[in-house]
């Protein structure tokens, strides 16, 4: 029979519903479990093992996935490979967390007397604290739900929404503890636009050596000309020790050409704007980017921390790393 608009959308709610609730009752049970789940990763100089079959393997690999982006090394062992060989990934001073809804998931069970064997401890996300699974962890977190979304009470639906919420909460407590930071997070994520915000700096993305544009004070326009005509519209003004002293940019060109088209023996000093902006190697890229969309400029010189020219960057090369806001 197909449904109605109005039942559709009654059934999207209804589930929301259901899975609303069982997140909050499951932060009633956070207590001295979770407390003691969270010291004894943090005790252990090891990996955490997340393992779980069928759904409940699905959101394990997200909570391990979570935890090594936010400092903790993680691996995911699935129960079946595990053991057929799989097991050897698992080594002293790790911590498993095992994820079973009953805790008699059989391929669950197979692994657990290697692990006791190994002194593994074993922290069990599960509804049955009464279960096998229950029996041998050291500390049990439940994620026992009052009803699944599904109608026919079979799916895993709140249970693993449930199952899931505890793995972030367990990421995040340790991530605390361990005062995980966003350069930290950057720092595993390069690839990502934060990564490459946090990461990218202007020395990774300026132009020096031979592409390098600059004149000394000294020189007449011509020479300033002929560097901005191959090296892309701006040219530093040095002294004879590579201090900045100034700066001709296409603008000043323009402006000088509007008033005398005897333009190349006029020397740079009368010409270039001094004190210019700029901004250091070790600057981060973005720091140079808000700087160029604040003046409206497209390009800056960029000095050593002795303050010489070492080079320069374009807007248009930050604009490629994707780090516009």
């Amino acid at each position: 029979m197909k449904l109605s608009s109005k039942e559709i959308i009654e059934i999207g709610k209804h589930v929301i519903r259901i899975e609303k609730e069982a997140i909050a009752d499951v932060e009633q049970r956070i207590g001295e479990n979770f407390a003691k789940a969270i010291e004894l990763i943090l005790k252990s100089e090891g990996r955490v093992i997340v393992t779980g079959m069928g759904k409940s393997g699905a959101v394990g690999r997200k909570i391990s996935s979570t935890l090594s982006s936010t400092g903790t090394t993680s691996l995911f062992l699935h129960p079946a490979e595990g053991v057929h060989g799989d097991l050897g990934m698992v080594i002293k001073n790790d911590v498993v967390i095992a994820i079973s809804k009953s805790g008699e998931t059989s391929e669950i069970l197979n692994l657990l007397p290697s692990f006791k064997r190994l002194n593994i401890p074993i922290i069990a996300l599960t509804s049955n604290r009464e279960s096998t699974l229950g029996r041998y962890a050291e500390v049990i977190l439940d994620i026992s739900v009052k009803e699944e979304a599904c109608p026919n009470d079979l799916a895993p639906t709140a249970s693993t929404t449930v199952t899931l919420a505890i793995g972030d909460a367990i990421a995040v407590a340790l991530l605390k503890n361990r005062g995980f930071s966003v350069e930290d997070f950057a720092l595993l994520h390069p690839a990502g636009i934060l990564g490459r915000k946090l990461i990218l700096k202007v020395s990774d993305l300026m132009e020096n050596g031979e592409l390098l544009p600059y004149c000394l004070e000294s020189d007449v326009m011509r020479s300033a000309i002929m560097q901005m005509a191959h090296k892309r519209g701006i040219c530093p003004v040095v002294d004879k020790n590579f201090f900045l002293k100034g700066v001709v940019t296409t603008g000043d060109l323009n402006r000088l050409i509007e008033k005398t088209e005897s333009v190349f023996k006029i020397p740079v000093k009368e010409v270039m704007t001094r004190n210019p902006k700029f901004v250091y190697e070790d600057d981060l890229a973005t720091m140079a980017l808000d700087m160029m969309q604040g003046h409206e400029i497209i390009s800056l010189p960029v000095l050593n921390r002795e303050k010489k020219l070492s080079g320069v960057i374009h807007m248009h090369d930050i604009l490629q790393q994707g780090l516009a806001t």
